[in-house]
């Protein structure tokens, strides 16, 4: 009445189903390699010229020249590979989800029929892949185990629409930091702002008006903001499009679980 057309398990061993590197592992890469710009960027800008102070602000009228490279910038630059390499992690996770959907995990074609016993096979193969929490072989397993335990298509088509939920509140949770760190870079930036005002302000004498003090100070004031929001677009940017992905990602796992396993199981009478 039958016929399983799934992937054995070494198939799938061996089809790039791999979970990626962890993230403090990518965080902490991307962190070194904006340490690693930050420098390359001190030795090949001028000192003092626009660019060295605008995006490093190292010159002579610097508010941290004792404490370079400690600077406002810098430590917005660094902010910005932080959550950049969140993202990078999380585009890594949604190509994961979508490799699940390309190793033939579930049968595809257009006769074949799931028995209970055939369920079992089933879940065997998947079981060593839902510890990677990939959402595919997560939801085929919870439809698997619902419908051995009730019999009923029904209800596992309801058990996969619970988890859905969680899932995707789970993944709606995995976002907080960068959304954190995008609403973060623009802060410091009017703190940057603040400072240099503050700093341009304790210039002004009534007797004796310290134009290079006021005019660094402004600087300061004007060059955070300015680098902040570009930054803080990007992130939002970035964070967008690959929320998206990942999102459709559990939805395409949902989808391809309803309509190649729900749809197939067969209850004998």
């Amino acid at each position: 009445m039958s016929e399983m057309a799934a992937a054995p398990p070494g198939l799938l061993a061996t089809a790039g189903l791999k979970a990626p590197a962890g993230l403090m592992l990518t965080v902490g890469i991307a962190a070194a390699i904006a340490c690693v710009a930050i420098a390359a960027l001190t030795w090949l800008l001028p000192f003092d010229g626009k660019a060295a102070v605008f995006l490093l602000d190292h010159g002579t009228g610097s508010l941290f020249t004792d404490v370079y490279p400690a600077t406002i910038q810098n430590l917005l630059h660094v902010l910005l590979a932080v959550g950049l390499g969140i993202l990078v992690h999380r585009w890594r996770r949604a190509r994961f989800e979508y490799r699940f959907l390309e190793a033939d995990l579930l049968p595809t074609d257009d006769f074949t029929l799931l028995s209970l016993a055939d369920l079992g096979k089933l879940r065997r193969q998947v079981l060593p892949f839902v510890a990677t929490g990939a959402a595919l072989p997560v939801l085929v397993d919870t439809a698997i185990l619902q419908a051995l335990n009730t019999r009923s298509p029904e209800q596992a088509g309801a058990a996969i629409n619970i988890k859905l939920e969680l899932l995707s509140h789970r993944l709606d949770l995995e976002y907080q930091t960068s959304r954190y760190i995008a609403w973060l870079i623009p802060t410091i930036g009017f703190i940057g702002t603040i400072v240099g005002i503050a700093f341009a302000l304790d210039g002004i004498n009534p007797t004796h008006l310290d134009m290079r003090r006021i005019t660094s100070g402004l600087g300061v004031a004007f060059y955070t903001t300015i680098v902040a929001l570009i930054e803080s677009a990007i992130l939002v940017f970035v964070q967008n499009t690959v929320q998206r992905r990942e999102e459709l990602a559990l939805n395409a796992a949902a989808d391809h679980c309803l309509t190649n396993l729900v749809n197939r199981i067969h209850v004998a009478d």
